[in-house]
């Protein structure tokens, strides 16, 4: 056995997929079934392509009754989750406020508050209505939704769950940071991952991975600057703000879909706060580099 990876940029990010296979042709086989994989969960969850599912839904008047994706409902209720569990911290309407913004690690200007506020009208996701049959009703006029907290995530679930369907027996999902593993390394020794500063050059952390996915949220990828002062990506979806206080957060959990929503969850919600929320869950452990740079984590020694 040995191992095959290639690299590709989908769904905006980019990935690294890597197989335990016999040969090439067997591995070919696998990379391109994960590949078309990613390439079909794009195609729902893009909010950037008009001829996408999400992009449909935001085309919804709202106090109408929809028809969606069942695995696009299916992926908002547990959504919906995330944001009860999280009081509020984690909500993929926030789509509206982020088009205020630009994060493109440029000088910008902050909105008006007025801006903000008449924004904030259009979120939340309590004026999302989720009814049977795979039905959907945006109580708000002009709300948006965004899988950019999610997607990622749950698309490397989706090939993981894909390729043990197809008997892999070992392999990596990594998107952009959002990784989930499969099995063991074709020496059978577990896939390992490290955490490294926000500038990359040290390792923070390394360890191994028997069975948890992992994902990363922070501040020094996509930002702005505006009067010297550096402002992070996401945003709290109470104040419209950017929020502060953390530069990264790493969240280990059973699944890169869940890893992927809790790291953004503690983002806004702050140090001390999203330690407590983690604490409060199964299999669930952080790795949190604050804005001084002090680390603070709860995983097994």
């Amino acid at each position: 056995m040995n191992e095959y990876q290639i690299q590709c940029k989908l769904m905006g990010s980019a990935f690294e997929l890597i197989v335990v296979a016999h040969d090439s042709t067997e591995a070919d086989g696998f990379l391109k079934a994960g590949i078309n994989e990613i390439k079909r969960i794009e195609y729902l969850l893009t909010e950037f392509k008009p001829s996408s599912e999400t992009s449909r839904i935001n085309s919804f008047p709202a106090d109408e009754i929809f028809t969606i994706d069942p695995e696009v409902h299916q992926l908002l209720q547990r959504c919906q989750k995330l944001y009860s569990i999280s009081q509020g911290a984690f909500d993929v309407s926030m789509a509206p406020l982020k088009k205020l913004y630009s994060f493109k690690r440029t000088e910008e200007k902050l909105p008006s508050s007025d801006e903000i506020h008449s924004t904030l009208q259009k979120t939340g996701f309590n004026n999302i209505l989720l009814l049977n049959n795979n039905r959907i009703c945006l109580l708000k006029k002009d709300m948006k939704i965004s899988f950019a907290a999610i997607g990622k995530g749950y698309a490397a679930d989706k090939v993981q769950s894909l390729w043990k369907q197809m008997g892999v027996t070992g392999g990596v999902i990594n998107a952009s940071g959002d990784i989930s593993v499969l099995g063991k390394r074709a020496d059978g020794r577990c896939w390992s991952t490290g955490i490294s500063n926000t500038d990359r050059t040290q390792l923070l952390l390394k360890l191994q991975m028997p069975s948890v996915a992992v994902a990363t949220s922070g501040d020094y990828e996509q930002y702005f600057v505006c009067d010297g002062k550096r402002y992070s990506h996401t945003l709290h979806p109470k104040t419209g703000m950017p929020v502060h206080g953390i530069r990264s957060v790493t969240v280990f959990s059973p699944s890169a879909e869940l890893s992927d929503a809790l790291a953004t969850a503690v983002n806004v919600m702050g140090v001390d706060e999203g330690k407590h929320f983690i604490q409060q869950l199964p299999q669930t452990w952080y790795f949190i580099l604050d804005e001084k740079n002090n680390i603070h984590s709860n995983l097994p020694a």
